[in-house]
């Protein structure tokens, strides 16, 4: 048995900056409104034309993944890719990402699981490496949002708080086996599926056929849906909840935790958690308030980040932890 350790992460987001006044001039919203619901200054948004898909974002962050941990793409050996917008219905974007950085014909695995896809993704990428059935795994969180997003006042509930954004981590083997990737911890609760979601396009409930011809400007289903204050309530149960359980795990507590970096869901969850173990400034890291919530790619953006800014070092507990549709989450406890 081996664990698994992060040896390379990279980020991408688009140049366009996209700031609260800008929303103000297409929607009935201010700065001030959406900085005290969600912590949200500005956000990054594709602009229309310029290359920028899910699948790309991906590759680039991938890219400076691959160079920071020192190998070739020809030594990954598998492709996990966590997103809610892939380019397509189907394939999903893990063969484009084969195919775009020309790696040789390995396995490539998509996972759906939005706002906590990459916790999922890693913990797949990590039992891959800890049985021994791979030794060098891509993982990929990407998501654009903003060519999806109702952009007005009937949808800036949500609108909001999205960007666009990627990011990627290898995921090797570490033979010994205190240190890297201790436990992962994953949950679902699909009863409340609903209560965060896009219903369409779909093929649940309704033929294609019919959705053609329908062509209603009022069909909101096309749109995302989310019970605000219900999602809040439930995050910061599961959130801490998860967090718990991974410590305990591996007998560790709160005062144990050098770096928690949360999804970027929504900035007075992060702080509620915070506050909730007694946490530091310095010992939770958030970016919200520049990239706004990018799903499955807001994890990996703030670990490359918080890494790059020193704020990850060797022998540190990182803790990662999501919360999101479906509802899923979980956690990831990693000595470093």
């Amino acid at each position: 048995m081996y664990n698994s350790k992060i040896i390379g992460l990279g980020h991408y987001v688009p140049e366009n900056v996209v700031t609260n006044d800008d929303l103000s001039k297409v929607m009935d919203t201010n700065d001030a409104w959406i900085q005290e619901r969600t912590g949200i200054k500005e956000r990054r948004h594709v602009v229309r034309g310029d290359g920028d898909t899910t699948t790309t974002m991906g590759v680039k962050a991938a890219k400076i993944a691959i160079e920071r941990a020192g190998i070739d793409k020809d030594d990954i050996d598998f492709i996990v890719f966590a997103t809610l917008s892939p380019d397509y219905y189907f394939p999903g974007p893990g063969v484009l990402v084969q195919r775009d950085l020309g790696i040789k014909s390995v396995g490539a695995l998509d996972v759906r699981n939005q706002c906590s896809g990459f916790v999922y993704a890693v913990s797949i990428a990590d039992q891959y490496i800890k049985t021994g059935m791979y030794k060098n795994v891509l993982v990929i969180g990407s998501e654009l949002h903003s060519h999806g997003l109702d952009m007005t006042t009937r949808g800036r509930g949500v609108s909001v708080i999205f960007g666009d954004g990627a990011g990627a981590a290898i995921l090797t083997r570490e033979e010994d086996t205190t240190k890297g990737i201790l436990s992962t911890h994953l949950h679902s609760e699909g009863q409340h599926a609903e209560e965060l979601s896009l219903i369409a396009p779909g093929m649940g409930n309704r033929w294609v056929t019919d959705i053609m011809e329908d062509n209603d400007p009022n069909d909101e289903s096309y749109f995302p849906h989310m019970n605000g204050q219900f999602v809040f309530k439930n995050a910061v149960v599961r959130f801490s909840e998860v967090i718990v359980e991974g410590l305990e795990k591996n007998k560790l507590k709160a005062t144990d935790i050098d770096l928690l970096v949360p999804h970027q869901a929504n900035l007075r969850i992060s702080q509620f958690i915070q506050k909730k173990f007694q946490l530091s400034d310095d010992q939770v890291f958030n970016n919200i308030m520049k990239y706004g919530n990018t799903t499955a790619a807001s994890i990996p953006i703030a670990l490359t980040e918080a890494w790059e800014e020193g704020k990850v070092k060797s022998g540190d507990v990182v803790v990662l932890a999501a919360f999101g549709s479906g509802f899923t989450w979980g956690s990831v406890i990693i000595k470093w």
